[in-house]
């Protein structure tokens, strides 16, 4: 009879306890710990000895021995895809994709096999039935011969039919539904998906099958069980995005085949993600001249230049306590750059009501937003509007100085490539002429520098 033994597993790290216990001893949170009951054969199987999967056993040998040759990469059929895994999947991989419910993980895990008819494709759902499925890739706009779909939660079953099959990748939606028959916990625990994750990654290794994996998140944004799942996978991508919008942003949070400083950008259609190969004009201004309280950033977001309208109202506080929101940018730096206004450059702003909102429900987090936001509260309350054909990149300081941005050619250069006249940047990190002549086609923007809060306001509104 198989020993039954109970333990209390923490929800964001993984650990192990054999009681319950207010704080986690690994990570520090707390109320993470839950009880689970955890099942034991007299063999010491588990799910990681499936006796179908290939046996190996693997020698040391000197690094020197070992013959290295550039890994082979899968392309997806997709070019944003591509670009953010490093040029395409790699053999044997194993890819993590989170984000929060209806943000489209489901849609691009199915139009990865319906892009590419050529790769043999088994598409696991633990969450939908066949015909969903169908509905869905209908809806998409194809259908081939060469997906599979597999219906099933069971861990044994599912490696049963991939070691059958041979496919030359497997999706599965989700990794929180499969469960493995000899651990007595729920779907969804600490164990189960732990367990889940480490045989699947065994059987990516050991057969060269790339496999991705989707993944919940919790309500705090992070990916929902154990902290070791996003140790296990070679890579994690996160959607990031507002579901009342169209526009997502699969972030690479980890990667070892490639950079995490990358970042893809879709559009949520009728027939599904669509690639966004330029963000900057669909982000740029799309209304009529003389609008006050608008004004353009050049952020960069990893690698990635792109132009983005930011939109600030200042009204007269209609209550005691004035209101402070903004909407894709962090509220405490919004209140940082009012009190630098208020107290730096002399604007009464402590009695007015202070909304900004950043186009496209993105998040952004470069500082070199900063000034664009400034100009955009300072228009909204002057109610004189700034030329659409203006842009702005660098940082406000608490002295009301302007500080300089990293990689402020390839902002110059985004600026200059769509039609932009003129350009703001601070005086302290003038780009050098050799570097910025090489960036831009052609000298058709104007770059103008400016030190502190002053000088910008006598160069916009005199």
């Amino acid at each position: 009879m198989a020993k039954i033994k109970k333990g209390w597993f923490c929800t964001s790290c993984g650990s192990e306890s054999s009681k319950w216990l207010g704080r986690c001893p690994s990570c520090g949170e707390w109320n993470t710990l839950q009880e689970e009951i955890i099942t034991k054969d007299s063999g010491g199987g588990g799910a990681r000895n499936m006796s179908f999967l290939p046996v190996q056993n693997p020698r040391p040998e000197p690094l020197s021995n070992i013959n290295f040759t550039d890994e082979h990469r899968i392309s997806l059929g997709n070019g944003e895809l591509d670009r953010i895994l490093g040029g395409g999947l790699v053999l044997g991989s194993m890819v993590l994709i989170g984000g929060e419910p209806g943000i489209g993980k489901s849609t691009l895990s199915l139009q990865i096999p319906l892009n590419s008819p050529g790769l043999k494709t088994l598409y696991v759902s633990g969450e939908e039935s066949a015909k969903q499925i169908k509905l869905r890739a209908q809806r998409l706009g194809g259908v081939h011969d060469n997906c599979f779909v597999l219906c099933e939660t069971l861990l044994e079953n599912i490696l049963t039919r991939a070691n059958e099959n041979q496919p030359q990748l497997i999706v599965i939606d989700s990794i929180q539904t499969v469960y493995s028959q000899n651990i007595e916990s729920s779907p969804g625990s600490v164990s189960q998906v732990r367990e889940s994750a480490a045989a699947l990654l065994k059987y990516a290794k050991e057969t060269n099958t790339p496999i991705i994996l989707i993944g919940h998140i919790t309500k705090d944004g992070m990916i929902a069980g154990p902290k070791i799942l996003e140790h296990i996978v070679d890579v994690v991508l996160q959607f990031e995005g507002d579901t009342r919008h169209s526009y997502r942003i699969l972030r690479s949070i980890k990667n070892r085949f490639g950079s995490t400083a990358e970042l893809a950008i879709f559009e949520m259609v009728n027939t599904g993600l669509r690639e966004v190969e330029n963000p900057s004009e669909m982000l740029i201004p799309m209304h009529k001249e003389n609008l006050s309280g608008i004004a353009v950033a050049a952020m960069l977001d990893g690698t990635r230049p792109f132009l983005i309208e930011t939109q600030a109202l200042v009204s007269t506080a209609a209550y005691g306590t004035p209101q402070r929101s903004a909407t894709g940018f962090d509220v405490r730096r919004t209140n940082m750059l009012l009190a630098v206004l208020e107290k730096r450059a002399g604007f009464l702003l402590a009695s007015k009501d202070v909304f900004l909102n950043m186009a496209g429900g993105l998040k952004v987090t470069d500082p070199a937003c900063d000034m664009a936001v400034v100009c955009a509260i300072l228009s909204s309350n002057f109610d004189v509007a700034i030329s659409q054909r203006y842009c702005f990149a660098a940082e406000v300081g608490l002295s009301g100085e302007i500080r300089p941005v990293a990689q402020i050619e390839r902002r110059i250069a985004e600026a200059e490539k769509l039609g932009f006249e003129k350009i703001f940047i601070s005086s302290f990190g003038k780009p050098s002429t050799t570097s910025t002549a090489k960036t831009l086609k052609s000298p058709s923007i104007k770059v103008i520098t400016v030190q502190d809060i002053p000088e910008l306001v006598r160069n916009l509104f005199r």
